[in-house]
């Protein structure tokens, strides 16, 4: 589904609600239940990388998922976000055009649970097999041959080093450090809903590390803008994908890396045609109300 150029510019001119009430399995404006039928709504669930990952700068350190207790744990978070009841739910994967399926989901048991810890697994398939949803969707962007690195962290160092503010770019990772440190520590023994909570409410999911960076920047010499530009253009092209896939009606869950969550949130809440879903009261569901 892909709305027109002038009603995308309609929606950012108008007044659009920040975030919908949930609906969930209570108060629900369910698909073809009035005009809530022409919606999109789009829930963005932004996750630790359970395994790490050997991209990002700064790595959360999360224990191991497949224990009784997280299974547990991811089990009783799949039942309530499954009451948000999803027809579609997204993935951080890189797949083909134009269905852009994701190919792993096809092979998905329960058995997978017990090995295989990455949250694509335990939180998306988990929840696309309890809500019997059959569309799961890998939208990732990474550049092909020819098109630019989305991330081209290593430019700005050496551009921080070359003009003498190496220690400034330094003290800037130390500081996002010692944040993912501190949520750490502080959610590493809680229910996994609960780390969500923390993670989908605070510094973790903002963008602020990006723009801290434009300080190094220097006249036309630009790369911490660049980093900006190509992060932006990387969740925007996400963006483009899931419009293509969805349809009015559809209820959208979107499992990425927190990191994602400010941009996909805001393309979804400035895009005619779609609404934002909060998952904070799922999450709270699924933590016992804590």
């Amino acid at each position: 589904m892909r709305p027109t150029v002038f009603g995308a510019l309609l929606s950012i001119l108008a007044s659009v609600p920040a975030l919908a009430e949930a609906p969930g399995a209570e108060a629900d404006p369910r698909p073809g239940a009035g005009s809530t039928g022409d919606v999109i709504y789009v829930m963005v669930l932004g996750s630790d990388h359970f395994e790490g990952s050997a991209t990002d700068v700064i790595n959360v350190e999360v224990d191991n998922v497949l224990t009784d207790r997280r299974q547990k744990e991811l089990a009783e978070l799949s039942t309530a976000l499954a009451t948000f009841k999803p027809t579609v739910v997204v993935t951080e994967r890189v797949t083909e055009a134009p269905d852009y399926l994701d190919p792993q989901f096809t092979d998905f048991s329960p058995e997978l649970l017990k090995t295989d810890a990455n949250e694509r697994v335990q939180l998306a398939f988990r929840l696309a097999a309890e809500a019997s949803v059959t569309r799961v969707h890998g939208l990732d962007e990474q550049p092909s041959e020819g098109e630019p690195d989305y991330f081209p962290f290593g430019r700005l160092m050496a551009h921080a080093e070359a003009i003498g503010k190496g220690p400034q770019l330094q003290e800037h990772i130390a500081q996002s450090r010692r944040m993912v440190e501190k949520y750490s520590a502080e959610s590493a023994d809680l229910h996994i809903a609960e780390r969500l909570l923390r993670l989908n409410n605070g510094p973790l999911s903002s963008p602020d590390f990006y723009y801290a960076l434009a300080d190094l920047d220097e006249g036309e010499t630009q790369p911490a803008a660049e980093l900006q530009a190509y992060w932006f253009m990387r969740n925007a092209k996400i963006w483009s994908k899931l419009i293509d896939v969805t349809e009015p009606g559809d209820r959208v869950v979107v499992v990425f890396g927190a990191g994602h969550k400010f941009w996909l949130e805001h393309f979804v809440e400035h895009t005619a045609g779609f609404t934002s879903v909060d998952p904070t009261p799922y999450l709270e569901k699924a933590a016992g109300g804590r």
